[in-house]
C-alpha cells in the first residue's frame, strides 16, 4: 500500500516543475517514504531514488526520508543497512543543503548519553558535506549547527579517572575527536581569509564589503564556538598533563580549539590579559562581554597557566606580577562557583600564578584591587564549607602561599581585613598564627619593621585580643580564634622584655586585660556552670533510665545538639568541660608569666624565661 502510493505521487510529480508541487504531494512522498522504509521496502525505495526522471522530485523532498534512515543507520544490523545507506549518501548529493540542514538537525536531538555519541559520530561528517555546499552562505547555518552540536555534547558524562578517559567509557573523547574533523575546512578557510587580509593590508588593497562581511561572519561563528567549547566541556574537564597520560584526546582538543582561537585572528595573550585591557565605551560594550563571557576565558587562563597549552605564543616579557593581576580576575569567577571542576581549576590556577612570583614581594597597593580581597574571601568558603577533604586542604594550601608572597605591609593589612571580614573561627585562628610567626620574625636581631612592632602593631593587637561577644562568647564556637589568641598572648609575654616594649605588650596589658583576659574568664566561669549544671541533670536522667532517645537541650555554636544516647551526651558534656578546662589552664598561665616577669623585671634581673 505505502509503496503504490510512493509511486504514484512521484510519477504524478514527474511532469510538474518544482514549484508546482502541493502540500498534498508532500504529505504522501513523506508519509509513504518513510512507511516504505519502515516495513522494509528500502530497495524499492533506492530503485526510486535513483531513478533519472525522479531526480527533481527528489531533490525537492527527498530530505523528508531523513529521520527512518537515520534510524537504521543508528541500528547498524538492519539487512537493508547497505540500500539505506545508498539512499542517504544519494539524498546527500542531490537535495538542497539547507532543507537538508534542517533535517539533519532534527536527528541529532537525544538525551540517552549512548544514542548521542553515536548520532554525532553519524551526522558530522554528512553535516560537513552540506555546509560546505553553502559556500560563502554557510556562516549562520555553521553557527546554528555547532550550537546544536554542542548541546548535545554537554549531555555526555565527563570522564573523571585517566582510565575512563583512556577507555573512552562515555564516548565523550570520540565526539570530541570528529568534531575536531568537522570543524577543520571551516577553520581552514578562515586561516586563509585571515592570510588574504593581512595580504591586502600589507599591499594597501581593500576587499569588497561583501566578502568583508562573509569572512568576518565565519570568524564569529568560530569565535563562538570556542567560546563555548571553553565553557562546556573543557572548564568542567580535568586535562591530563603528557607525563600522567601520554595521549590524551582531551588535552589534543583542548589544544585544537586554542588553534582556532589564533586561526580567526584572536591573539591569547589579548584573551587572558582581557580584564586589564583598557577598552573604550562604545555602543556594543555589551556585546563585548557576550563575546567574550568570563567562564570560557578563566579556563583559557588554566589552559594556558597549568598546562602550558599555546604557551610558545607568549611573549616573556609578562612580569609575574602581570600575569598574576590579570589571572586574578580568572580566578574569582572560577573560585565564587560550588562545582568541583571550576574550584579545583581555580585553585590550581591561583597556585601556578603564584608560585612565579618572589616571596615578601607583593605590595600593600595590591589590597585596593578588588579580586584580591575578592579571592580569600572565595578560598575561605572552600576552605570551610567544600564538602570535598582535598580541595579543603588544597585551598588552605594555597591560601598559605599567598600571604608569603605578600611584603610585610601588605601583609600587617591582610590580616586585618580578614580578621574584620572572615567570620569563621578556624579561618581566624589560623590568621591569628600567621600574626604571630610575622612576630616572631620581626622580634628576630636585625629583623625590625614598623608594621609587626610599637604603635603600628597596637591597632592589629587589639583585634585579636577580643572577644566577639563578651563574656557570653560561645567558647566552643570560637575555640580555635581563642586558642590561637591565648598563644599568641604568652608568646609576646615570654618573648618581649618589660624594658625594651619591642612589640608594646606591656603598655597594651591592662587594655588586654579588660577587653579580653577577664571577660574571657567570666566567659569560662559561666560556661562551666552552664555545662556541669546540663551534666547533672543528663546523670540523674540516666539513674531515672529515661528513653535512649531523649534529647538535650544543649546548644553549640548555635545549634542544639542532634538526638544521643545518655552516655553520648555525657561523653560530649565531658568534653566541653574539657576544652574550658584548657581554657582556664592557659589563661592562668599567662597571668603567672605576667607576674613573675614583672617582678623580675622590676627588680633588675635577668628573664630566666625563653620562648
Amino acid at each position: 500500500m505505502a509503496l503504490e502510493q510512493l509511486s504514484d505521487v512521484v510519477q504524478r510529480c514527474q511532469a510538474l516543475p518544482d514549484d508546482s508541487y502541493t502540500s498534498e504531494d508532500h504529505d504522501v512522498f513523506t508519509i509513504a517514504g518513510r512507511s516504505c522504509i519502515e516495513e522494509g521496502n528500502s530497495p524499492q525505495v533506492l530503485s526510486i531514488i535513483l531513478d533519472d526522471r525522479n531526480q527533481n522530485v527528489v531533490r525537492s523532498m527527498g530530505w523528508n526520508l531523513l529521520p527512518p534512515l537515520i534510524q537504521v543507520l543508528l541500528r547498524k544490523e538492519d539487512k537493508h543497512l547497505p540500500q539505506c545507506l545508498a539512499i542517504f549518501n544519494h539524498l546527500l548529493e542531490t537535495c538542497r543543503p539547507k532543507e537538508l540542514l534542517i533535517g539533519l538537525l532534527e536527528q541529532l536531538e537525544h538525551d540517552d548519553p549512548d544514542r548521542i555519541a553515536e548520532s554525532l559520530h553519524l551526522l558530522l561528517n554528512p553535516l560537513q558535506k552540506v555546509l560546505l555546499c553553502l559556500g560563502s552562505r554557510k556562516a549562520s547555518s555553521l553557527g546554528m549547527t555547532l550550537s546544536s552540536v554542542l548541546d548535545q555534547l554537554a549531555k555526555l558524562p565527563i570522564p573523571n579517572t585517566k582510565e575512563q578517559e583512556e577507555d573512552d567509557v562515555f564516548s565523550l573523547c570520540r565526539c570530541c575527536t570528529d568534531l575536531t574533523r568537522f570543524v577543520r575546512p571551516f577553520v581552514q578557510e578562515a586561516r586563509l581569509n585571515q592570510s588574504s587580509e593581512n595580504q591586502l593590508e600589507n599591499a594597501h588593497k581593500t576587499a569588497s564589503k561583501q566578502d568583508e562581511g562573509a569572512e568576518d561572519e565565519l570568524r564569529t561563528e568560530l569565535l563562538k564556538f570556542c567560546m563555548k567549547t571553553l565553557s562546556q566541556p573543557l572548564l568542567d574537564v580535568q586535562i591530563r598533563d603528557p607525563d600522567v597520560l601520554p595521549l590524551s584526546p582531551l588535552r589534543a582538543f583542548a589544544a585544537e580549539i586554542l588553534d582556532i582561537l589564533g586561526a580567526v585572528g584572536e591573539s591569547l595573550p589579548n584573551l587572558v590579559f582581557h580584564p586589564l585591557l583598557k577598552k573604550k565605551e562604545v555602543p556594543g560594550f555589551l556585546e563585548e562581554k557576550v563575546r567574550y563571557p568570563k567562564n570560557s576565558l578563566a579556563c583559557l587562563a588554566h589552559l594556558v597557566f597549568v598546562h602550558h597549552l599555546a604557551a610558545d605564543t607568549f611573549p616573556s616579557v609578562f612580569s609575574p606580577l602581570f600575569s598574576l593581576r590579570c589571572n586574578m580576575e580568572h580566578i574569582s569567577v572560577l573560585l565564587s562557583r560550588t562545582e568541583d571542576s571550576r574550584l579545583q581549576k581555580g585553585l590550581e590556577l591561583y597556585e601556578k600564578s603564584l608560585v612565579r612570583v618572589e616571596d615578601g614581594s607583593l605590595p600593600a597597593d595590591l589590597l585596593e584591587i578588588k579580586t584580591f580581597l575578592t579571592v580569600p574571601q572565595n578560598l575561605v568558603k572552600v576552605m570551610t564549607i567544600c564538602p570535598k577533604h582535598d580541595l579543603r586542604t588544597k585551598g588552605l594550601k594555597v591560601f598559605q602561599l599567598s600571604i608569603d608572597k605578600f611584603n610585610t605591609e601588605a601583609k600587617y593589612r591582610f590580616f586585618q581585613y580578614m580578621l574584620r571580614t572572615s567570620n569563621h573561627s578556624g579561618v581566624e585562628g589560623y590568621i591569628i598564627k600567621n600574626i604571630k610567626n610575622q612576630l616572631d620574625a620581626a622580634l628576630q636581631p636585625g629583623n625590625g619593621n614598623i608594621f609587626f612592632e610599637g604603635v603600628h602593631l597596637l591597632p592589629l593587637l587589639r583585634k585579636v585580643f577580643s572577644l566577639p561577644d563578651g563574656p557570653e562568647t560561645d567558647l566552643l564556637q570560637y575555640l580555635d580564634r581563642v586558642m590561637e589568641s591565648l598563644n599568641l598572648l604568652r608568646y609576646l609575654v615570654i618573648r618581649d622584655k618589660v624594658t625594651e616594649n619591642q612589640t608594646g605588650i606591656w603598655t597594651e596589658l591592662y587594655k588586654i586585660e579588660d577587653t579580653f583576659m577577664k571577660p574571657l574568664r567570666v566567659g569560662v566561669n559561666m560556661s562551666r556552670a552552664h555545662y556541669e549544671r546540663e551534666l547533672q541533670d543528663t546523670m540523674e536522667n540516666k539513674k531515672k533510665k529515661a528513653k535512649e532517645d531523649s534529647v538535650l537541650s544543649v546548644s553549640v555554636g548555635g545549634e542544639k545538639l542532634p538526638k544521643m544516647t545518655s552516655e553520648s551526651q555525657i561523653q560530649a558534656l565531658h568534653s566541653a568541660l574539657h576544652t574550658f578546662d584548657m581554657i582556664e589552664s592557659v589563661l592562668v598561665r599567662i597571668e603567672e608569666l605576667i607576674e613573675v616577669k614583672d617582678s623580675l623585671e622590676t627588680a633588675g634581673e635577668p628573664h630566666p624565661l625563653r620562648a
